[in-house]
């Protein structure tokens, strides 16, 4: 079995983390237990709204040694406000460095601090080893070759969260994820949701209403599927309380109501309501020099007419996802995209990378939004750093210059690490998370959770230099790079195809200043050829697409490709870019 069974897609596996809530089931005894597994970062906050409509109760995943984190309380906290019952499990307690009579009594002030009930308090404790499969009510004597036993983890789902509330009536159903599969040849997208009321049958004639209450179209459910253990299963039935993906359906998207004929008069089930984006970037085609290249390159969907269909896609599937209409922005048609943060928007632009689409991306920006008294309020989020005890000043420093105001910091138990949580305005974060992992060599575990709105802090200091800018087309050479090293950090090597206004490195000043890195050395008697060879360049800078989406200026764009990610000015030409003040 894969060590990641419910994380499908191809970023999940790569980077660690869930991104989107996928849905299963399984039979214990004479008991249909549904499982559903959500992302626990605030950016995939949405997917956590949505499909908490499905469930009766919450697992709550803790680690040994780490504790509640930023995203264990983000969605304890929205399962606490549906009033739903919580386990907690806490796992890895086989691990030396596991503190579990700290961790309880961390778990129990979350739960306290969150306003939970007393009901929602007497939760039960269980204790997971789950790379072992091994799960117990109380903690063994010794940690080695336990068998594997999940049986008191499931008799404690079955005995303490409540069955599915069923309602009277004919088919009801809400819409909380939607996918595609090709195996299914139906040329339609899947939708998935439970049912509240009456059955599904293959066959069924049904409406398809949206949360407003409007009627978008009569259909018919082609086939009827379940999730079991990692398979999709066809069925000829299901009734309410089922978790199900029904095909076949026109028109339907997420937190739709799906019901039979007779039922479109009680209206649509109510979709949860959305905590509200609160970052935004411009998309636009790929306007370099270097656009469709096939080998630099490699996109093949280049149109402003792609990008837009594709955008509207997105939003269908994920409503967490805002697009507004295009506006012009130095002669390009730009969407502005809003959402959770640059994490949900970083793996948004990377699918579409991947999908062979050509952007050019403008930097995040926070939505700021006024009070009644017309003051500015900006988002904050609590940020919690865990990093070696040397290197705390350095966080402590970079925090306060991007407006960050600490509220807590305690040492480990061995004094060798230190945790601190600050509030950071959401600008702040933009960019954080690699500037941090630089500094402290890669030794720094960062958690973020959305904390609300707060009087705009003012602006910040400079928390980035200045860029090198290539002023000419043409390849890039030892020689020219050799000669500009002193000047600041290259983020490109030798033979690569350059154009005028891109970025290639970084200035070791305040100032921008172009460059010509494609200088060829010119021959004469006193000098051969052969002498470029004993250049020593050092190592350009790699950057991931998070790298450049935190490191990018206002008056710059990131040209992202199939092939190649790149830094570039907004405006190529020099003499026009130095005529025009840049953005904020």
């Amino acid at each position: 079995l894969n060590d990641r069974a419910m994380d499908s897609n191809d970023l999940e596996k790569e980077r660690g983390i869930t991104i989107l809530s996928k849905s299963t089931s399984m039979k214990y005894n004479d008991t249909l237990v549904n499982i559903v597994d959500t992302p626990g970062h605030s950016d995939f906050g949405g997917e956590v709204e949505r499909v908490l409509s499905m469930v009766d109760g919450i697992c709550l995943v803790v680690d040994a040694t780490d504790g509640p984190m930023p995203q264990s309380k983000f969605v304890l906290t929205k399962a606490l406000e549906k009033n739903l019952k919580p386990i907690v499990v806490i796992n890895k307690i086989d691990r030396p460095t596991s503190r579990l009579v700290e961790v309880e009594n961390e778990i129990f002030d979350l739960f306290c601090s969150l306003n939970a009930t007393d009901e929602q308090l007497e939760y039960r404790t269980i204790y997971a080893i789950g790379r072992d499969g091994w799960t117990g009510s109380s903690l063994p004597e010794s940690t080695d070759n336990l068998a594997p036993d999940m049986t008191p983890l499931l008799d404690a789902i079955v005995s303490d969260l409540p069955s599915p509330k069923v309602e009277d009536g004919e088919l009801r159903m809400l819409v909380s994820i939607m996918e595609s599969d090709p195996s299914v040849h139906l040329g339609k997208l899947l939708l998935t949701g439970r049912i509240y009321s009456g059955s599904a049958r293959q066959g069924d004639k049904i409406m398809v209403l949206n949360p407003n209450g409007d009627e978008v179209g009569e259909s018919t459910i082609i086939k009827l599927f379940k999730r079991v253990g990692t398979q999709r299963v066809e069925i000829e039935e299901a009734h309410a309380g089922d978790i199900v993906t029904l095909a076949g359906i026109a028109g339907g998207r997420v937190a739709d109501t799906i019901c039979a004929i007779p039922e479109v008069a009680k209206g649509p089930i109510p979709s949860p309501k959305l905590d509200p984006p609160t970052i935004s970037m411009f998309f636009s085609v790929n306007d370099s020099p270097l656009a469709g290249n096939k080998e630099l390159s490699g996109g093949s969907k280049l149109t402003t007419q792609l990008l837009k269909e594709r955008l509207i896609k997105e939003t269908e599937s994920n409503i967490a996802v805002q697009v507004l209409d295009s506006v012009p922005i130095d002669g390009r048609d730009c969407y502005e995209v809003q959402g959770r943060g640059e994490m949900q928007l970083g793996i948004l632009i990377e699918n579409m990378r991947r999908e062979g689409f050509e952007l050019s991306v403008s930097p995040p920006r926070a939505l700021i939004k006024l009070d009644e008294n017309g003051k500015k309020l900006e988002p904050i989020e609590e940020a919690t750093i865990d990093v070696a005890e040397e290197n705390a000043g350095l966080v402590m420093e970079t925090l306060i210059a991007r407006k960050g105001e600490m509220t807590d910091s305690y040492p480990s138990e061995d004094g060798t690490r230190r945790r601190s949580i600050f509030l950071v305005p959401t600008r702040g974060m933009v960019g954080l998370r690699s500037e941090l992992i630089r500094k402290s060599r890669g030794d720094v575990v960062i958690s973020t959770v959305f904390h609300g709105y707060e009087p705009h802090r003012g602006s910040f200091g400079d928390v980035r230099k200045g860029v090198l800018i290539a002023s000419q087309d043409g390849v890039s050479t030892t020689y020219a790079l050799g000669a500009l090293e002193p000047r600041g950090e290259l983020f490109i090597g030798p033979t690569q195809t350059v154009y005028t206004g891109m970025i290639v490195g970084e200035h070791t000043r305040d100032n921008d200043i172009d460059v010509n890195v494609a200088k060829m050395k010119k021959l004469t008697n006193m000098r051969a050829a052969g002498k470029d060879e004993q250049v020593r360049l050092s190592p350009p800078r790699l950057m991931m697409l998070e790298d450049h989406i935190g490191y990018v200026n206002g008056d710059e764009l990131i040209e992202v490709t199939p092939r190649a990610i790149r830094l570039r000015k907004a405006i190529l030409n020099p003499s026009l870019r130095k005529n025009k003040r840049p953005s904020n």
